[in-house]
């Protein structure tokens, strides 16, 4: 049997109000889209061979099916690592001033690392990170 090769092409997210979405990540945290369709999707590179895709969930449920909603946080976080811990004040910051409905300040966690997290406006939640572990460099020197 044939191997899936290791790795992540997107990541989608389907979201409300394409317009919100696209006022949060490109004019307030400055990312700059591969793809923008209006009122359709936005697809940002967020890494080598990763992008983001915020989808308007109607064109989403469309071709993937009807989108399950309730109370409390989505079961799922993205992760933005970072090279020190004042960049992870400084990323939390740029989120607040972009309008996130939620930011919780970062502190230093059990496992060594220093952590906050961000929402969008759809209340996806972001991890910004400091991780002092040497074997996980590579991710914060990675560039898109």
């Amino acid at each position: 049997m044939a191997s899936v090769d290791q790795r992540i092409s997107f990541i989608t997210l389907a979201v409300a109000d394409i317009d919100a979405t696209r006022r949060f990540y490109v004019e307030g945290l400055g990312w700059t889209p591969e793809l923008d369709v209006p009122g359709e999707v936005i697809m940002i590179r967020t890494g080598q061979q990763l992008l983001l895709s915020l989808w308007e969930r109607s064109h989403f449920e469309t071709e993937v099916g009807a989108v399950k909603s309730g109370p409390g946080v989505a079961p799922l976080t993205i992760a933005h690592n970072v090279a020190t811990p004042e960049e992870v004040d400084a990323v939390l910051a740029t989120a607040r001033a972009a309008g996130s409905p939620h930011v919780e300040d970062a502190v230093q966690r059990d496992w060594g690392g220093y952590t906050g997290y961000f929402a969008d406006p759809d209340g996806f939640r972001w991890e910004i990170a400091f991780n002092p572990d040497p074997r996980l460099s590579a991710i914060v020197l990675a560039t898109p």
